[in-house]
């Protein structure tokens, strides 16, 4: 500024000195109006706003122009902007003809001549230097960066893009991000007056693949601090940072900013002989990605330990497992426990293990089968919150399921629940011994509820069917003693009614004492180990060699 004003002082020295000369050297010509006529003029310097309103005076003129036989004439080429007004020099505006410095330039530069009887006999300059207002607010420049693409890698505390804002006032800028922007947390900006916007977090394109940032620029020293702002949308591409992952994910911990999962443990059942067979995994079948989504490298296989006796082959390209050698004795090798590797191609450095557990079965001769297709069931509707089911002669309803796969007919991996079709479940229970018991508060006598039970043999995955038909009896009525007693059911007396309640409550004292004496009188059964099944889970590879005692009609296999 001060640079400028020198300029314009010297400027104006030099514009005083020229207007002497001119006087200096003008003839005394006969007939002129002398010192009262053109001469009276004089170059004309000043001052003012943009904006200014129309009509206001610029300078005020020594000459009168309105002498006769004088005649005051304004060129050049911002003499539009001037009027003569007698002795006043005024702005020529308008609503529609705004002075605008940044448009018309800092200075305005005319000429006011003289003509006595149409001779030129003066030419005086008028120079106006229009002084600045802050009219304007700071725009970005065209070629600021709105849209642009950086990798994930970039390091924490890069410069990743810069902005630039144009005040036409000149007036300083500094810039800032808006805090309430989706993703300022990324960003930060260390010198104001730069534009520099540096990277303060590190990216992550697993996470999050878009950021968007919103760029303030301000002014710094006037009044008004005019501002404006400009959407910055950065594309994060993605960078190979991430190994393989085993599907499906298991979870081990998720928030807004990363998901770390685990490999699966993948299991599968044999049955002992089987060989050249491909292996169906749950959860299946073994496949793994980069976890790099955006390039998604190709994925090799391959077993890394547990197969030293050379019994599986897998596919590098595609994971499958073939048994290619049999296992001959399943109780020396119950289960076998396998790592396998996934890594990428282009760079095997990156790799992730997953556990994969082979269980080896014997083969399975026999199904589970209850000892009858129809139990019947009877319960005392009361304001008890539960009770046990009974069936005849008030003895607890309890289910059996045999399977002569064991001593006794008794496995103890049988597993009780309700059939997806069968109603009530939400008011009846079964046990894992099969007693059956019932919530009595919302029971209503003379209701009947038939329910299907299923019998689930945990190890192969078997099952079988039954129905149970429960009836709800009213207060004070007796449960039949057999079949033949159902048609003539009476109402009990009130003594007979206290005696079955003592019974019942007998009974329930009795239940733990009958389990713990069924689990003593089966404890010599034959170890697990040396029956048919010990997988977990219905599985194709399971086989059924014997096959002379026919499924009844509800038994069938998951």
């Amino acid at each position: 500024m001060a640079l400028t004003e020198l300029k314009w002082s010297l400027f104006q020295a030099k514009a005083l000195v020229c207007s002497l000369l001119v006087l200096l050297c003008l003839p005394a010509t006969t007939g002129m109006s002398g010192w009262g006529g053109c001469l009276d003029g004089q170059d004309v310097f000043a001052t003012i706003r943009e904006n200014s309103p129309p009509g206001i005076v610029v300078a005020e003129l020594m000459a009168d122009t309105t002498m006769e036989g004088v005649h005051w004439r304004l060129d050049g080429k911002d003499a539009h902007w001037f009027l003569l007004d007698e002795r006043n020099l005024r702005l020529n505006t308008s609503a529609d003809k705004v002075l605008d410095r940044e448009t018309e330039g800092p200075v305005l530069m005319a000429e006011l001549s003289c003509h006595e009887e149409d001779t030129l006999q003066s030419v005086y300059r008028i120079m106006v230097e229009v002084l600045n207002e802050n009219d304007n607010l700071p725009t970005f420049a065209d070629d600021t960066v709105l849209s642009l693409i950086i990798s994930e890698l970039t390091p924490v505390n890069t410069v990743v893009f810069t902005v630039q804002a144009i005040d036409a006032d000149n007036d300083k800028i500094i810039y800032s991000i808006d805090q309430t922007s989706p993703d300022a947390q990324y960003f930060r900006v260390d010198l104001p007056n730069r534009g520099e916007v540096i990277l303060s977090k590190p990216l992550d394109y697993e996470t999050k693949t878009l950021l968007n940032v919103t760029i303030h620029a301000a002014e710094m020293t006037t009044a008004e601090h005019f501002n404006t702002s400009t959407i910055v949308t950065i594309n994060i591409l993605d960078g190979d940072d991430q190994y393989p992952q085993f599907l499906p994910c298991m979870l081990l911990f998720q928030d807004e900013t990363s998901t770390i999962c685990t490999s699966p443990v993948y299991t599968v059942n044999v049955t002992e002989g089987n060989e050249d067979i491909v292996l169906d995994f749950s959860p299946g079948p073994i496949h793994a990605v980069d976890g790099d989504r955006g390039l998604s490298s190709p994925v090799s296989y391959a077993i890394l330990s547990g197969d030293d006796d050379g019994h599986f082959l897998m596919d590098s390209e595609t994971g499958e497992v073939r048994l290619i050698r049999t296992i001959t004795d399943r109780l020396t090798t119950p289960v076998l426990e396998l790592q396998v590797m996934a890594y990428q191609d282009d760079d095997p450095r990156k790799y992730s293990v997953a556990t994969v557990l082979v269980r080896v079965l014997a083969v399975n001769e026999f199904y589970p089968k209850f000892d009858r297709d129809e139990y019947q069931g009877f319960v005392i509707a009361g304001k008890n919150l539960a009770s046990l089911v009974f069936t005849y002669g008030s003895k607890a309803l309890m289910l059996h399921v045999k399977d002569q796969d064991f001593n006794h007919d008794f496995n103890p991996k049988i597993h009780f629940t309700f059939s997806p079709t069968s109603n009530h479940t939400d008011i009846y229970q079964i046990t894992h011994d099969g007693f059956l018991i019932t919530r009595t508060d919302q029971l209503k006598p003379k209701q009947k509820h038939v329910l299907e039970v299923m019998a689930v043999d945990q190890e192969s995955g078997e099952a079988t069917f039954a129905t149970v038909v429960v009836e709800v009896l009213s207060e004070g009525q007796s449960v039949p003693y057999s079949p033949l007693a159902v048609g003539r059911m009476t109402g009990c007396t009130v003594g007979k009614a206290l005696f079955l309640s003592l019974v019942f409550t007998a009974l329930l004292g009795c239940i733990v004492s009958m389990v713990m004496w069924l689990k003593r009188k089966h404890k010599g059964k034959r170890d697990p180990l040396e029956r048919g099944c010990v997988a977990q889970g219905k599985h194709p590879n399971v086989s059924l060699r014997w096959f002379q005692l026919e499924p009844s009609p509800r038994t069938r296999n998951l």
